[in-house]
């Protein structure tokens, strides 16, 4: 198990932890801003930290068939859980703005599934993708995440995350901005919005 001191080593040294002025997918403005695909363009150094996430993941979820990860940022995170775990991984993408299973993917009737981020935020794409799982009459078992930056105010999942690493990183709206942080050029990263 990795410790959260070595973890944020880690994402400082694959520049997946960013500082600066960034929007959220949330619509959120923070001065932090977490790309985990830096990190995953280190397998090395990914593995590390996915191995310690099966670990937690393992001890908390004792019975589950089925990892969904939302695409882009948790397509790679629940590939590598689910061969780690030797759990069959599908992942959902966004049609029309709408998370669908496309390429032969489905979810078994009275399957148990798990979902799988890479930061979980406010929570809003593991809540799209527990769409997916009522749809097909499957049940959801938990959701588990590298990083979780949710706090309570901003979080709309109920049920408890798994997470490698919990950081807190404070979010602003639009018109509640810091001077500090209306002085920095504002980047907008993620996929949320991307046409």
């Amino acid at each position: 198990m990795l410790s959260p001191k070595k973890s944020l080593n880690i994402l400082k040294k694959t520049n997946a932890l960013l500082e600066g002025h960034f929007v959220l997918s949330s619509g959120l403005h923070s001065s932090k801003y977490i790309q985990c695909a830096k990190l995953l363009s280190y397998p090395n150094l990914a593995d590390k930290i996915c191995r310690s996430l099966a670990h937690k993941i393992k001890k908390r979820f004792k019975r589950f068939d089925l990892i969904l990860a939302p695409a882009m940022g948790g397509i790679i995170i629940g590939y590598e859980i689910g061969k780690i775990l030797k759990k069959e991984t599908i992942f959902c993408e966004r049609v029309n703005g709408r998370f669908t299973l496309r390429r032969g993917f489905r979810i078994k009737k009275k399957a148990k599934v798990l979902i799988i981020e890479d930061v979980i935020t406010t929570g809003k794409s593991s809540m799209e993708c527990v769409k997916l799982i009522k749809n097909s009459k499957a049940k959801l078992v938990g959701f588990a995440s590298i990083i979780d930056r949710s706090t309570k105010k901003t979080l709309k999942i109920k049920k408890k995350i798994v997470s490698h690493l919990k950081i807190n990183v404070p979010t602003y709206k639009k018109n509640k901005l810091p001077k500090d942080l209306k002085s920095i050029p504002i980047t907008i990263p993620g996929s949320r919005n991307l046409k």
